[in-house]
């Protein structure tokens, strides 16, 4: 029998390594040995403060998730490991899975994408992010000589603005509150500014930060007849909006876009897995190392996730945090 272990979510800021028994493989299935994971922070902060709302609950599934929200449950969607058993095709392979933080585990071998050989591991671990990013970008649908703007430099603003900026004639800026991220948004070929001296006349917007202020603000920056596309996930809080301002005198348009659902503009000409085998190409880039730490080993996952998640205040918080696993 093979023995597994897995971070489980057990209560409100708390976490636990669990052991378990994988059962036998079936012949559809991967067996893989993790490498690394990454942790999502903006998903899995939500996950462990319990504050998923409950009509969410089945949307917020992650696929290989185990347990219900609000606890316990075993979440995250980042994994990069070896196939050590499998389908001849798979076989020793280094994958990508979107399964949660565990040390070994089988999953469909459909689920289980070959990362590229220019693509090391820690970088492997913003596949997930990456594949959110062309999605937006998907649902975006942007022209090239736009002039846009992403709001929040996170990690799926700072993915966006760097495929945005790929674009030829793109005028792409980047806004966030923290003006350390400057450096890292800047490599990446965007435009940095705090949200007071954020560019207006914007011809696509895309608000990331997961703060109404900043929807709000984008909506401020549009020019006529603009697109903004929602790709914040705000869990159980409200967003209140200006609506009654320039919104219907600018023709403005709010769309949402989430990575659960291929976007409309290549639904039936991509499926997950290509959409996924897409963001992980995207990966060769060693300017997106920036996005990825610190490194944090497995066993000591439970007490470091709380800080690693809600970081003390004044501290630059970690984009994707990266989780080690021994060999």
């Amino acid at each position: 029998m093979t023995t597994a272990r897995a971070l489980w979510t057990i209560a409100q800021g708390r976490c636990e390594i669990r052991t378990e028994t994988l059962p036998t493989r079936q012949a559809e299935q991967a067996l893989i040995r993790t490498r690394a994971t990454g942790i999502s922070r903006g998903t899995e902060r939500l996950v462990l403060a319990g504050r998923v709302p409950e009509s969410q609950h089945a949307a917020m599934r992650c696929p290989l998730q185990a347990g219900d929200f609000p606890y316990p449950v075993k979440y995250g969607y980042s994994a990069v490991g070896t196939v050590e058993d499998g389908p001849d095709h798979l076989r020793h392979r280094r994958v990508f899975c979107l399964h949660p933080h565990q040390d070994r585990f089988l999953a469909p071998a459909a689920m289980c994408i070959p990362v590229p050989d220019n693509v090391p591991d820690a970088r492997a671990v913003l596949a997930a992010n990456m594949e959110t990013a062309v999605n937006v970008l998907w649902d975006a649908r942007p022209l090239a000589g736009e002039r846009a703007l992403v709001i929040g430099a996170g990690v799926v603003g700072l993915l966006v603005a760097s495929l945005l900026a790929r674009i030829p004639g793109m005028d792409v800026a980047i806004c966030d509150i923290d003006p350390r991220r400057r450096p890292t948004a800047e490599a990446l070929g965007a435009r940095f500014t705090p949200p007071e001296d954020a560019p207006d006349g914007r011809d696509l917007v895309i608000h990331a930060s997961a703060d109404p202020t900043g929807l709000r603000r984008a909506l401020e920056l549009c020019a006529f007849e603009a697109r903004i596309v929602e790709a914040s996930w705000f869990g159980n809080r409200e967003a209140t909006l200006p609506l009654g301002e320039a919104f219907h005198a600018k023709r403005l348009s709010i769309v949402s876009t989430q990575v659960g659902a291929v976007s409309p503009a290549m639904r039936g000409r991509r499926t997950h897995g290509e959409r996924m085998a897409l963001a992980l190409s995207l990966l060769a880039d060693p300017r997106l190392d920036a996005l990825v730490g610190p490194a944090t080993r497995f066993e000591d996952l439970p007490a470091a996730m709380p800080g690693l998640l809600n970081p003390p205040p004044g501290t630059l918080a970690p984009l994707c945090p990266l989780v080690t696993y021994a060999a």
